[in-house]
């Protein structure tokens, strides 16, 4: 187990060195539901391993603190009793120095676990764990950003973290020809249970942006009057702006007749070639509708995706996040990590410049809300044949 317990110190580590540019009371805040303070990721990545491997797998293990259990699950109702979600930034006991004895403390049994030879079930718990902290060390700059975006200091997390770097590629479009087409994870590689089972898809043919919809694009949209134009949303969708008053993607502010954007690095003038970044679903399918085009199914994006480039943004799909023919879902808690969620969300494809080294492949579904913001997102337009 040598190669995990190196994987393992890595992953640790840089959960850890996304949080050093905080202050204390950064970690404590939770502006809302959808956001968890910094203090419960690290916690809750903490629980994980404590949960499902020291308990399980090592004789001598006791808990760091009968309370923690409750405090840090998050949805694993196998898993007994937890805190709901919006209570998350209730917590200013116990403290930020507490989490990292936590961290400490656990890692340290880790360690004895993983020198040890074992089996490969174990192993396969490892790799979800290890996997599931990289989710949230990209969680946590998308929780970060809304904590500190919504600061009206709009204070610098890091002044070389780059968000919005322009990509000056030539626009053209990669044709997806009409056809059969398998999809779905294949290879030794690791890939989550909602990536299986490979199967074949029937395409009628698509031509798909080479480039994603910029900053600059997106503020034409807006400028047009689109969000008060009934035309381009779904029913839903107008609820949410009525409900809202959104009319601008996340984190963007116009200032004397300028718009500018919070970003990790600041507050600045938007760039107008670089992606767009931080629009719900809802927004995504209006502006494709406004530019007489649409958004690409997953099952198109996937087949394209040799051909794009991508990664600067998770991109959004109009395909729905059901399971794939044949899903079967794990038994015990760790069926609970995807399945449970294939309703009401919509999968998005690629990843994101917050994505961690190493935890992207073109079979990876991620899936979020129509209507939230925050997660690092942007648009590819799509047209038929």
């Amino acid at each position: 187990m040598d190669s995990y317990l190196s994987r393992y110190n890595k992953v640790r580590k840089h959960t850890e060195d996304i949080c050093s540019p905080l202050k204390t009371e950064d970690y404590v805040a939770q502006p809302i539901a959808d956001v968890s303070p910094p203090k419960w990721h690290l916690a809750h990545t903490t629980w994980f391993f404590e949960t499902f491997l020291l308990k399980e797998h090592l004789s001598n293990y006791k808990v760091f603190n009968n309370q923690f259990p409750y405090l840090f699950n998050s949805y694993y109702v196998s898993a007994g009793e937890r805190m709901l979600r919006p209570d998350r930034g209730n917590m200013t006991r116990p403290t930020v120095e507490e989490i990292y004895q936590y961290r400490e403390f656990v890692d340290s049994y880790m360690r004895q676990l993983l020198s040890e030879e074992t089996s490969a079930d174990l192993a396969s718990v490892v790799e979800i764990g290890l996997q599931h902290e990289q989710q949230h060390q990209e969680l946590l700059l998308y929780d970060i950003k809304y904590i500190l975006g919504h600061n009206p200091l709009f204070p610098v997390y890091d002044q070389n973290f780059e968000e919005y770097e322009p990509d000056k590629s030539e626009h053209t479009f990669v044709k997806v020809e009409k056809g059969n087409y398998k999809i779905g994870h294949k290879g030794e590689g690791f890939s989550f249970d909602n990536e299986f089972a490979r199967h074949e898809v029937h395409l009628e043919g698509a031509l798909i942006s080479s480039k994603l919809v910029t900053n600059g694009e997106y503020a034409e949209f807006i400028e047009s009057g689109a969000y008060d134009d009934h035309q381009f949303w779904h029913s839903d969708a107008r609820a949410w702006i009525d409900e809202t008053g959104i009319s601008a993607p996340l984190y963007w502010h116009k200032k004397e007749g300028a718009w500018y954007y919070y970003t990790l690095s600041g507050l600045k003038k938007i760039d107008e070639a670089a992606p767009v970044m931080h629009i719900s679903f809802y927004e995504a399918y209006a502006f494709a509708e406004w530019k007489g085009m649409r958004i690409p199914t997953e099952f198109e994006w996937e087949v394209a995706s040799e051909q794009l480039r991508w990664g600067k943004r998770w991109e959004y799909t109009g395909s729905a996040y059901l399971p794939y023919p044949g899903y079967k879902k794990p038994p015990g808690a760790i069926g609970e990590y995807n399945g449970k969620f294939m309703v009401n969300q919509m999968v998005l494809r690629g990843a994101s410049v917050a994505t961690p080294e190493n935890h992207s492949r073109n079979t990876y579904r991620n899936f979020f809300h129509p209507h939230l913001q925050w997660q690092f997102n942007g648009i590819r337009l799509a047209k038929d044949l």
